[in-house]
């Protein structure tokens, strides 16, 4: 099975990455073979069901980039493909590329187990980032998806905010970047949205985790959909 090599562990300075690319047009999947950078290394492509399904178990790599809307199979797209490789889930993770932002359509691969869910639009050196970040355990939106992710989740829509001792332990920007990181923000678009720098973003994020007992970005999704702060 393929695993980041070059490091001890996925982040670390020097790691690499093998990604299998799933989307049915040929030129796309250039492209963004083009656009990913030095750390990521795409091991094998497919473009419909029954060809991701084949690929991913065969060469079962840490991440897998993929279209939900994809010809084959029985019409299910990238959900068919998450839910025929369930037995995989704990060493691959999926990562819904696509240029829908359907509501419909984050939700149906979510709920299969879809670490999370970027756009097209998203750039080579973001979507790179992503990437590692899913490989990492953490949860991935683009911007402004976070809210399908509550029906994702489950949270009932009577459900109330709760636990307001928990929030009152942060300080009011420690907020702000918490809901931004939360709905998918990568460090570099909540320094651009806040005014502030990257460094800066890291150190509200590490308190922000430490204050609330979290351990990764994913746990912080969930703790504010829960909470209905998105």
């Amino acid at each position: 099975m393929s695993q980041p090599s070059g490091a001890a562990s996925p982040g670390a300075p020097g790691a690499t990455y093998d990604v299998v690319l799933v989307d049915d047009h040929l030129m796309f999947r250039a492209g963004v073979r083009a656009s990913l950078d030095a750390s990521i290394r795409v091991v094998g492509e497919a473009e419909d069901v029954e060809g991701a399904v084949a690929a991913v178990r065969t060469l079962q790599p840490p991440v897998v980039l993929l279209d939900v809307h994809l010809p084959g199979g029985n019409g299910g797209g990238g959900a068919e493909v998450i839910t025929a490789c369930q037995d995989l889930l704990g060493t691959t993770r999926f990562l819904a590329l696509s240029v829908s932002d359907a509501s419909e359509d984050v939700v149906a691969v979510i709920r299969a187990g879809a670490r999370g869910y970027v756009t097209k639009a998203i750039t080579g050196p973001d979507l790179s980032d992503a990437v590692r970040r899913v490989a990492g355990g953490d949860a991935v939106f683009s911007p402004r998806l976070a809210g399908f992710v509550l029906d994702a989740f489950g949270t009932a829509a009577g459900d109330v905010a709760t636990g307001d001792d928990e929030l009152d332990r942060l300080s009011a920007r420690e907020r702000e970047v918490m809901r931004l990181i939360a709905r998918g923000y990568s460090y570099r678009e909540v320094a651009s949205e806040l005014f502030i720098s990257i460094k800066t973003v890291e150190t509200h994020v590490s308190a922000v985790l430490r204050k609330l007992q979290l351990s990764s970005r994913h746990e912080l999704t969930r703790w504010a959909a829960a909470r209905r702060l998105l």
